[in-house]
């Protein structure tokens, strides 16, 4: 029983998986964040270019 639970405890091929894990769900938070601040903006620039362009 000793050997298993030191066998159990020094695993460590389930780390990487979950570090992984959590840096695509930093990095998705961030996107996200980034796209609702900048959407009022983009929306914006579209709309002054949509003005600027002359209708025939």
């Amino acid at each position: 029983m000793k050997s298993f639970l030191s066998r159990y405890l020094a695993d460590e091929s389930g780390s990487t998986a979950i570090e992984y894990g959590l840096i695509a769900a930093l990095v998705s938070v961030v996107l996200v964040g980034a796209m609702s601040t900048l959407s009022g903006k983009i929306s914006d620039v579209f709309t002054q270019i949509a003005t600027a362009i002359p209708e025939d």
